[in-house]
């Protein structure tokens, strides 16, 4: 269900205070239950065993599948971030994600 997306590497959001941060994009998939795309971010730069909070959201690729900032929108129902976490955790205990 999740797949990597090697045309999106890094994407900079920019917080209510107007700063600027890099992320790094870990994976994007659909869900065909809510018929909507997302997309699951870590923080740009860190290590790979460092714990890190992953940021996720609703997502419109555009047709070329480059994603804008703008483009992202919260995930606002509890059953949806519960699958996105489901999602979530599949990949992250794949260890073929991490070689």
């Amino acid at each position: 269900m999740a797949k990597e997306n090697p045309e999106i590497d890094k994407i900079t959001l920019v917080d209510d205070n107007g700063d600027e941060a890099l992320y790094e994009v870990l994976f994007t998939f659909h869900s065909e239950e809510y018929d909507k795309s997302y997309i699951l971010l870590v923080p740009d730069g860190v290590e790979e065993d460092e714990q890190v909070d992953v940021q996720a959201y609703i997502f419109n690729p555009e047709e070329d599948g480059e994603s804008k900032d703008g483009d992202l929108m919260p995930i606002e129902d509890d059953a949806e971030w519960a699958m996105v976490e489901e999602v979530l955790n599949t990949f992250l205990d794949d260890d073929a994600n991490f070689e």
